[in-house]
C-alpha cells in the first residue's frame, strides 16, 4: 500500500454533543478533511461512510451516508455505507484505500460518525445489545463466567447502576487475565491514570482531567475490577480523511511533506479456537499481517492508538500487538513504557476512556491523532520522532473475543 495517501484529516470534539445531528457532524469533520486537504469537495471520487447506531437511535435504518452527505453538497459519486461495530470507521478506511488502489478513483472519503447521546437513558444503553450474537445470549453469558471461576470478587465492588453488557465482557477477561498472569487491578489503573494526563493536552477530548493511579481506584466501581474512569463513555462525534493514490496526490498538488503514507490496513475476522490460544487471537493475527504487508517489526512502531474501550482493553491489545510478551501489558503500563516519553507511546490521544467512544467514528478519530503525530503537529503531546504509526480497533464479540479487528499502519 505504499502509494495510497492520508493527504486531510478531519475531526469533531468527541462528548456529549446535543445541538448536532448526524449531517452537522458529518459536515464538521469532512469539511475539517477537505480543508486539511487543501480542496473543495468537487474533487472526491468516491465516499466510505460508516455508521453503528442512527438506526437504532433515530429510525434511519438506511442511506445515511447519501443523505448526510448530499446535505453538505456531496453528491453524483459511489456513496457506501458501512457497519462493522467499533471497528466501522477504520473498514471505511480500508475500503477507501481500496477504491484508489483499483483505480476506481483517485480520491476518497472515509467518514465515521455517531449521534449516541439520548435523553432515553435505556435506548441509549441498549445499542450495544446486538454487538454479539442475540441468539446465543445465554450461552455467551455462561461462557464469560467460566472466565473467572475460583476468584473472589470483592464486596461492593459492582455497581448498582446500568452499564453496557460489554462492561461485564471486559470485566470478566480482565478477571480472567489477572488469574492467569498475576495481573493486578493497579496496573489496569495505571493505564486509565496515564490515559487521563494524556487527554488534558487534546483540545477535541471528551475528558481532560487529569487523574493519578489512586484517584482511579478510588472511583465508582463498574465490575471488578474497571472502575468508572477505566471505561469508554458514551460520545457523539465524526472524524474523516481523505485518502488518494499517486495520481491523485499529482493531480490536487498536495504538499508530499504532509501525506502521510498507508503501510497497511488489514481486517481480520475472530475464529473458533481455546481462548489460551493467544498466538491465534483475531487482533494478533491482524498484526501479524499488517507487520508483514508495512515489511516492519512491532519494535519499529514509534507511537499506537489501541482501542481501550476499557484500560484492561489497552493491556491486552499491547500484548496482541507484540510490544511485550503475553502477561506483561500491566507491567509495561505501570511501569510507564506506554506513556509519552516511554518506549512505546500507546494513546497519546487519551484513548477511548478520556477522548471518548463514538463507536462508528473509532477508528478515524485514533487515525486522526496518529496522522497529527506523524506530521509532528500534535503540540504538547507530542511523540519525539515519530515516524511509523499503528492504530488497533476491534468491534463486536464472537465466542470469546472480538468480531472483527483493524490494525492499521502508517508511514511518514
Amino acid at each position: 500500500m505504499e502509494n495510497t495517501y492520508i493527504v486531510g484529516a478531519g475531526m469533531t470534539p468527541f462528548g456529549k454533543l446535543l445541538s448536532l445531528s448526524v449531517k452537522d457532524l458529518t459536515h464538521q469533520a469532512v469539511e475539517g478533511a477537505l480543508s486539511d486537504a487543501g480542496i473543495g469537495k468537487e474533487a472526491v471520487e468516491g465516499a466510505f461512510f460508516g455508521n453503528v447506531t442512527q438506526g437504532h437511535m433515530e429510525g434511519q435504518q438506511m442511506i445515511r451516508g447519501q443523505i448526510a452527505l448530499r446535505a453538505m453538497g456531496i453528491e453524483r459519486i459511489p456513496v457506501v455505507n458501512i457497519e462493522n461495530a467499533c471497528a466501522t470507521s477504520s473498514t471505511a478506511l480500508n475500503l477507501a484505500a481500496a477504491f484508489v488502489q483499483s483505480g476506481q478513483g483517485d480520491v476518497a472519503l472515509a467518514i465515521g460518525v455517531e449521534k449516541m447521546y439520548s435523553k432515553d437513558r435505556a435506548r441509549m444503553l441498549s445499542v450495544f445489545d446486538s454487538g454479539w450474537d442475540i441468539s446465543e445470549v445465554e450461552e455467551s453469558k455462561k461462557r464469560l463466567l467460566q472466565f473467572d471461576q475460583g476468584m473472589e470478587i470483592p464486596e461492593g465492588s459492582t455497581s448498582s447502576q446500568p452499564y453496557s453488557v460489554f462492561l461485564d465482557i471486559y470485566g470478566a477477561s480482565a478477571r480472567e487475565h489477572m488469574k492467569r498472569y498475576g495481573t493486578t487491578q493497579r496496573q489496569v489503573a495505571a493505564v486509565a491514570a496515564k490515559n487521563h494526563v494524556h487527554s488534558q493536552h487534546n483540545e477535541r477530548a471528551q475528558y481532560r482531567e487529569a487523574m493519578t493511579i489512586e484517584q482511579v481506584l478510588g472511583a465508582p466501581p463498574i465490575t471488578y475490577p474497571l472502575t468508572m474512569p477505566m471505561c469508554s463513555p458514551i460520545s457523539d462525534g465524526a472524524a474523516a480523511v481523505v485518502v488518494c493514490n499517486e495520481a491523485g496526490l499529482k493531480k490536487l498538488g498536495i504538499n508530499r511533506s504532509r501525506a502521510i503514507r498507508i503501510l497497511a490496513s488489514i481486517i481480520q475476522t475472530g475464529s473458533d479456537r481455546d481462548h489460551s490460544d493467544r498466538a491465534g487471537a483475531c487482533t494478533t493475527l491482524a498484526a501479524r499481517r499488517a507487520y508483514e504487508r508495512a515489511g516492519i517489526a512491532p519494535s519499529d512502531v514509534s507511537v499506537a492508538e489501541v482501542h481501550d474501550a476499557t484500560a484492561f482493553g489497552e493491556i491486552v491489545q499491547t500484548e496482541n500487538l507484540g510490544f511485550c510478551a503475553f502477561g506483561d501489558g500491566g507491567r509495561i503500563a505501570e511501569h510507564g513504557d506506554t506513556a509519552i516519553g516511554g518506549r512505546i507511546p500507546v494513546n497519546p490521544s487519551g484513548g477511548l476512556e478520556s477522548k471518548g467512544h463514538p463507536i462508528g467514528a473509532t477508528g478515524l478519530g485514533q487515525v486522526f491523532e496518529l496522522v497529527a503525530q506523524l506530521r509532528g503537529e500534535a503540540g504538547k503531546r507530542q511523540v519525539e520522532g515519530a515516524r511509523i504509526a499503528l492504530s488497533e480497533n476491534g468491534g463486536g464479540l464472537i465466542g470469546l473475543e472480538e468480531a472483527v479487528a483493524c490494525v492499521t499502519i502508517l508511514g511518514r
